[in-house]
């Protein structure tokens, strides 16, 4: 259990808090919990849910980490242009080191930083192609991968309204995989997951679409944690900034649940009636 934890929910006009991480989280099951944290960029979840990162953990629960880009678009000086995908992995494994995630559960997609607009979809590649599994490529071909692979029981991704495409593309990329990865499509990826999983938005740099219904409170100490994390992105010469802006914020951060609904015709029946 993570200590010093309060987790809130808004639900039906009313307001849950506890310090009981299944009280707010639906369907919680104590030992089959497994996450998977997606995000376009290796800084954008310690960025956007830190806390709620290393709580995850403390309580518990399988967490997997995937991050969509290389990094290759994010250097700051000229003498990195072609070393700074190397540089960020680095950066990373030492990041989520600091938040306490095994290693083996971080894993790196590899598709171009900055253009992730060609990748949309899924096509067979010739073996060779660094992001080629199972000889597909494209972002339909490694979100199901990993799903299948993963099979988790909820997934936290980007949220939609991000002014950064790579954002809002891995967010549509991955609503439509979690589609392919319950059918039995591509038997190459793996078998079919059993369930859709939950599916959460968290914020980086911009406003939800739409209130959140989950705040997450810790400790001081995991804010410490979190901005340690981020400064090992020290190839990133601005995030001093965001550093002053979480610590202004404050161990605080929210998700909103997203609804993942099959097209059910019946439920507008009544409206021609």
């Amino acid at each position: 259990m993570a200590e010093g934890m309060t987790y809130s929910r808004r639900a039906d006009g009313k307001m849950i808090s506890s310090s009981q991480i299944g009280d707010v989280f639906t369907n919680w099951n104590p030992q089959g919990e497994r996450w998977l944290f997606l995000s376009a960029h290796d800084d954008d979840i310690v960025a956007g849910i830190g806390v709620f990162f290393q709580a995850a953990i403390a309580e518990g629960v399988e967490v997997h980490a995937v991050i969509t880009t290389d990094g290759s678009m994010g250097y700051c000086r000229l003498p990195q242009r072609y070393i700074i995908s190397e540089v960020r992995r680095k950066e990373a494994e030492q990041s989520f080191g600091i938040l306490k995630l095994p290693l083996e559960r971080l894993h790196f997609l590899g598709f171009p930083d900055c253009n992730l607009n060609p990748y949309r979809g899924r096509r067979l590649v010739t073996k060779g192609d660094p992001t080629e599994i199972e000889g597909g490529s494209g972002l339909q071909n490694a979100f199901p991968y990993m799903l299948r692979k993963i099979r988790p029981t909820r997934v936290f991704l980007p949220t939609i309204t991000d002014l950064h495409p790579d954002h809002r593309i891995v967010n549509e990329e991955m609503m439509i995989s979690l589609f392919h990865a319950q059918g039995r499509i591509w038997p190459e990826l793996g078998e079919p997951i059993e369930e859709i999983p939950a599916v959460y938005d968290y914020a980086t740099y911009c406003d939800f679409p739409a209130p959140p219904q989950i705040r997450i409170e810790g400790p001081q100490s995991m804010l410490e944690t979190k901005l340690e994390a981020i400064l090992a992105y020290a190839s990133q010469e601005q995030i001093g900034l965001l550093v002053d802006v979480q610590r202004d914020v404050g161990p605080i951060e929210y998700l909103r649940e997203v609804a993942f609904n099959f097209y059910a015709p019946k439920q507008y029946a009544d409206l021609f009636r």
